[in-house]
């Protein structure tokens, strides 16, 4: 195809001719890529949903040029997958938390110890690579994703106060699923100290949503006894910013204001007498379900002085969640941390509070009680007599002075009974 001559401003362009195999032969014309960088650059929020002993599906590591967290190896047919999650993706937030300035060991923490559901803010490899190059501020970006409006919900733990009860009282609203009944507090009632506010739309109580719920089953369920309640609410205009963004309220995304029952973090140094502890797994009736029981806590030992309580339950063994492993898993890896381990435990009355609201222990635990993963690197096995009951199992955690050979052997001592020296 020839292009004719043609005038413009009384001058003659250069005729041309274009040739569909060669391309256009005139430079003048030549379309080039805008050197400039997208200015729109839109994090995306993936909702991950798992079963109580299945993973999210993917794994975590820090960027090979040290600029973030990367996500990388996401499983198929995993919940990484199904919400959208993608290797190479950058992480921005954990459960509405930025982790630009976290270390990496705790946003680990954060992502294991969050329960079933897990909100991911992640931009693409290409997007972040701009938003560094153009300087943007990522907590600013995440922001703005959010709305001007937007704040986290809050669980209140809420007490009844002997004469004047909860201090709040319900009414409904048509203001949406996730703001269907509207609290108002007693001004110095029990509600308000406990961080509820007049206005706020109520998400659920004590585990309930308040979406399956009537006016009147809502009643019943306030003023049927005279236990304390637990209570998940939200700023009316930041339901609307959830709603907006569609994603659902969960309690993995709040502040915590007052929860009982705090989880504890132990650090022990193995002494000559060793830790001083018996760690057995038994059935809690309180739970319905076999758990990590510590045991015999010796007077004056390491595990008393750091705060071992007899019939706690044991959550975590230097950070790592234990409650779905073996019991001998378990003990496998307090063996392995050698001279010094990191133990998180909550009380039993504790552990059913949350099995009750169906929330993770962990999910609040105080991250300047968390140990730094260095900690653990220099510690070097020493040795440790452990009796094993396959009947009942069961870990003591007292030395042994009774062999110096190095290394691992089992001396059986009857069928159901063992001792492992290391």
């Amino acid at each position: 195809m020839t292009s004719s001559t043609g005038i413009q401003n009384g001058t003659d362009l250069p005729r041309f001719t274009f040739n569909p195999k060669e391309g256009i032969d005139n430079p003048a014309l030549v379309i080039s890529d805008d050197p400039e960088p997208d200015p729109t650059i839109m994090p995306r929020l993936c909702l991950l949903k798992r079963s109580e002993s299945q993973t999210f599906g993917f794994h975590l590591r820090l960027d090979q040029r040290g600029r973030g967290y990367e996500i990388t190896n996401v499983e198929p047919w995993s919940p990484a997958v199904q919400s959208g999650l993608k290797a190479e993706d950058r992480l921005l937030e954990v459960n509405e938390e930025n982790v630009d300035k976290m270390e990496f060991n705790e946003v680990v923490r954060k992502i294991q110890s969050c329960g079933p559901h897990l909100f991911l803010l992640v931009l693409r490899k290409e997007e972040y690579d701009q938003a560094a190059q153009m300087a943007v501020d990522l907590q600013t970006l995440c922001r703005a994703s959010k709305g001007d409006s937007w704040s986290r919900p809050r669980l209140c733990h809420v007490s009844r106060d002997p004469e004047h009860g909860l201090g709040m009282s319900f009414s409904q609203t048509n203001a949406g699923e996730w703001a269907r009944f509207s609290v108002s507090t007693v001004t110095d009632g029990a509600a308000e100290k406990a961080g509820v506010r007049t206005g706020d739309a109520l998400v659920w109580i004590n585990g309930v949503s308040a979406s399956v719920l009537t006016l009147a089953s809502l009643s019943r369920m306030v003023n049927k006894s005279g236990d304390p309640v637990t209570v998940l609410v939200v700023e009316p205009v930041s339901a609307s910013c959830y709603v907006r963004r569609k994603v659902p309220i969960f309690p993995e995304l709040a502040e915590n204001i007052n929860l009982p029952h705090a989880a504890k973090t132990m650090r022990l140094e193995r002494r000559r007498d060793g830790y001083g502890f018996l760690l057995r797994q038994e059935r809690v009736k309180s739970l319905q379900k076999t758990a990590h029981v510590l045991r015999e806590v010796d007077a004056g030992s390491a595990a008393e002085d750091a705060g071992m309580t007899d019939g706690d339950v044991l959550l975590t063994v230097n950070e790592e969640p234990v409650e779905e492993l073996e019991h001998e898993e378990v003990v496998n890896r307090i063996r392995a941390s050698g001279d010094r381990v990191t133990l998180t435990s909550i009380s039993a009355e504790g552990r059913r509070f949350y099995r009750t609201l169906g929330i993770s222990p962990l999910l609040f635990l105080d991250d300047s009680a968390s140990p730094s993963c260095t900690q653990m690197e220099d510690a070097a096995p020493k040795t440790a007599s452990c009796d094993l009951d396959k009947g009942e199992p069961q870990l003591d955690f007292h030395s042994s002075s009774s062999s110096n050979r190095p290394g691992v052997f089992i001396r059986k001592t009857s069928q159901r009974r063992r001792e492992v020296l290391l």
